[in-house]
């Protein structure tokens, strides 16, 4: 019991910072927009129930609408049709929702270019200066487009060719599946794949290879830019909602001062 003691006192302490990753959710929180004939996503809202008034005096509480996948949201392996018999969201063990995680930062390159992909040589290159990827942890991928996420239209970035937004490539999204002890992904876009990924073979190759291989994915996360490249230990429990593709999540970083 000594090591949780230890990080209780370190958190209140302050040797230990707990850095909030979550995008807050709401009204204006970016959605994805997927062309005719798919479906698509209700944005987020609040629906209020009583607030101080004749309808509950004492209280205020509202219903939510909202989908699986809207704001910071946590996706799970049957999310997608190569994990069809994998596990919904309510199944993915505990022991795995608190993982290290290493930050890889390419926000550099994706200013210059908003169809920059991540390549199979930059992990490596990255693993070369600071060590390997870790076992069972998350890899974070820092592109700088969260400063978009006040405004739909900026965050989605999309043009009579479709949206352009940073990812991975298909060789590098089956590396990472694949090759990698990762528990899973975490971006800082609306979803784990480029904006260009539905032209990519195959199409969005993230969600094809990592959840079809049982890993997870973390999206439109934040300051990630307040993370050291390695040393980060993330929390990242969704709603155990039975038989869910995927969740809000609220994703927190420990990270020792």
């Amino acid at each position: 019991m000594s090591v949780l003691r230890d990080l209780v006192e370190g958190i209140q302490g302050g040797s230990i910072e707990v850095i909030d990753l979550t995008a807050p959710l709401a009204e204006s929180t970016p959605i994805l927009m997927l062309p005719e004939p798919f479906g698509n996503t209700v944005p987020f809202t609040l629906q209020e129930i009583s607030r101080y008034d004749d309808r509950g005096p004492g209280w205020y509480w509202n219903n939510i609408s909202t989908g699986e996948h809207t704001g910071t949201h946590f996706d799970a392996p049957v999310h997608w049709v190569t994990a069809r018999d994998g596990e919904d969201v309510s199944q993915v063990a505990p022991s795995k929702l608190l993982a290290p995680a290493v930050v890889l930062d390419f926000a550099a390159q994706a200013a210059a270019d908003p169809d920059f992909l991540l390549e199979i040589e930059h992990v490596k290159a990255w693993e070369a200066e600071h060590g390997p990827l870790p076992e069972g942890g998350w890899l974070l991928y820092r592109t700088g487009w969260d400063v978009r996420a006040h405004d739909q239209a900026e965050f989605l970035n999309a043009n009579e060719t479709g949206p352009h937004t940073p990812g991975i490539s298909v060789e590098c999204a089956r590396y990472l599946a694949e090759q990698t002890p990762i528990v899973g992904l975490g971006v800082e876009t609306v979803g784990t794949d480029a904006g260009a990924a539905h032209s990519f073979d195959p199409a969005f190759p993230c969600h094809s290879f990592l959840l079809g291989a049982g890993k997870y994915g973390l999206t439109q996360l934040r300051n990630l830019d307040r993370l050291p490249v390695t040393g980060a230990v993330v929390v990242a429990p969704p709603l155990p909602i039975a038989g869910g593709s995927g969740s809000p999540v609220r994703v927190l970083a420990l990270v020792e001062r």
